[in-house]
């Protein structure tokens, strides 16, 4: 199987080997040149635009960062678009609005071709062991086509519904995972201000009810350990920032979600945007409680 990657971050380079490791040909490219080199040794194959990329395969996996990134991969001047994409598949893997879904698809299909989109729960790990939970949203008979692409890479495929669910469903996920955090940073800020001991709060926070993997996994970073990155600050806070504009626009009142958006922006701002998520409640704790007593 031959297989088209455009992104080569974290985890589009992880996707890369993951998909080499099992045996398909990977043609890639990155806007920024300087992540496509180490990829060659892992026998993905390089080309100088996304144009180039879907010219030489018929399924095309994007994974970006932004909405206007997206758009660009598909619009731009050598974009997907730009070239004879008669019978390609599309599968974006970004967490983007679902407006967006639902303005690319049509001028996919009016080239021939067809777009779904399947954001996925998990990181770098889970590419790693393929064991993505992918979130599709797109046409049944697309989705089925992209079936054998995405369980190299999943443990399961949940498809949610037409263009645009998937990408609501995973906005809808991660400002779960933005609250909680803002919960666990707020915690643990107010009982040290009370003379708790971070790890003794740590101990007893793993029993609570709402304890989670996600907490157990970064116990560690907590604690001012080095992370190895999985979700950096700055792309929750694109999110977060892309699931309250979706509410806006649907008349969903979002005053949690703002609050967390607030701290993350604070974040980001204060030069903390490339750190992984699991820093935020020392960044809470050392910086925004210390603006206040």
């Amino acid at each position: 199987m031959k297989i088209g990657v455009v992104g080569l971050g974290r985890m589009g380079a992880a996707m890369c080997q993951r998909l080499r490791q099992n045996g398909c040909d990977v043609v890639a490219w990155d806007r920024n040149s300087a992540t496509m080199p180490p990829l060659a040794a892992a026998g993905v194959t390089l080309v100088p635009s996304a144009c180039a990329v879907a010219a030489d395969t018929d399924i095309v996996i994007s994974i970006v960062t932004a909405d206007n990134d997206v758009r660009g991969v598909f619009n731009g001047p050598n974009g997907f678009l730009s070239g004879d994409v008669a019978g390609k598949l599309f599968i974006d893997m970004t967490t983007l609005q679902p407006m967006t879904a639902r303005e690319l698809a049509p001028l996919v299909e009016a080239k021939g071709a067809r777009l779904i989109e399947s954001p996925v729960l998990g990181t770098i790990p889970q590419v790693r062991d393929g064991k993505l939970f992918a979130l599709v949203g797109g046409k049944t008979e697309d989705v089925e086509r992209a079936r054998p692409v995405l369980e190299l890479l999943t443990r399961r495929i949940m498809h949610m519904g037409p263009a645009g669910s998937g990408y609501a469903m995973k906005l809808a996920v991660n400002l779960g995972l933005g609250a909680y955090i803002q919960a666990i940073s707020e915690s643990l800020a107010l009982g040290m201000q009370q003379g708790l001991g971070l790890d003794a709060m740590l101990d007893v926070l793993q029993e609570a009810p709402y304890a989670s993997g996600w907490m157990k996994s970064k116990i560690g970073v907590i604690k001012g350990e080095p992370p190895e990155m999985t979700l950096d600050i700055r792309t929750l806070r694109k999110d977060i920032m892309s699931a309250v504009a979706t509410g806006a626009l649907s008349g969903v009142p979002m005053p949690l979600s703002a609050g967390t958006l607030a701290a993350l922006s604070a974040a980001v701002a204060s030069g903390k945007g490339s750190g992984d998520l699991g820093e935020m409640p020392k960044f809470l704790r050392e910086q925004m409680v210390q603006k206040f007593e």
